[in-house]
């Protein structure tokens, strides 16, 4: 059986009992980055657990290998380094494979970054669409930007002024939310309208993980 186990997305203590529970029955633990992981092995003292790399770089190589333990094993449990697996996370391809094979998985409530940023926006909560990071291609954005609802987008405080100064003409005048490390220390709600001679020099102060709300109703 295959468990797939939202983990925190800051605070190390926003996940639930039965999470913990499951990953200390866990015949193997796949992560996404063994480093990350270990810090919420050792608050919770899971140790000695077969545990499986998956991420960007081999997802496609290891999938079968993944499989196999999941047919093989009792217990195997999916996490990524934050938050809830698949959603802009490596997942996808085992999911799909034991869908393909009718075999059972079960996924956890928890944490994932989108949700409390929407609620915290003050935009439109019945009319939404999670886009994830935006696409490299022009054409994909243009399309993006055509969909009238509140757009929730993910990006990183390395990026997020060039793809404003890139996105301009999308964003004029639309009411904008970014929430920054959510359930953090440095937590940060930030609201503004991109006005045409709007200055985007705050956005170099801004670090860490972003989640953006576009009102695009």
């Amino acid at each position: 059986m295959l468990y797939i186990i939202p983990t925190p997305i800051g605070n190390l203590e926003d996940i639930t009992i039965r999470a913990i529970k499951i990953l200390k029955k866990s015949n193997y633990i796949i992560i996404e980055n063994y480093y990350r992981s270990k810090i919420l092995f050792n608050k919770y003292k899971i140790f000695n657990k077969n545990i499986i790399v998956y991420n960007k770089y081999n997802e496609y190589k290891k999938n079968n290998y993944i499989y196999k333990k999941i047919i093989k094993y009792k217990i195997c449990s999916l996490i990524s380094n934050a938050g809830t697996p698949l959603i802009s996370d490596p997942g996808y391809l085992i999911i799909k494979k034991c869908i393909k094979n009718n075999i059972k998985f079960n996924i956890l409530p928890g944490a994932n970054a989108f949700i409390p940023a929407l609620i915290s926006s003050g935009f439109p909560l019945h009319n939404f669409v999670f886009i994830g990071f935006l696409p490299i291609k022009n054409n994909k954005i243009k399309k993006i930007f055509k969909i009238k609802k509140t757009l929730i987008i993910y990006d990183t405080s390395k990026k997020i002024k060039k793809n404003f100064i890139k996105n301009k003409k999308y964003l004029l005048n639309k009411k904008i939310f970014i929430h920054k490390e959510i359930s953090k220390k440095f937590e940060e709600k930030i609201y503004f309208k991109y006005k045409k001679k709007k200055k985007l020099n705050f956005l170099n102060k801004i670090k860490g993980e972003l989640t953006i709300l576009i009102n695009n109703n």
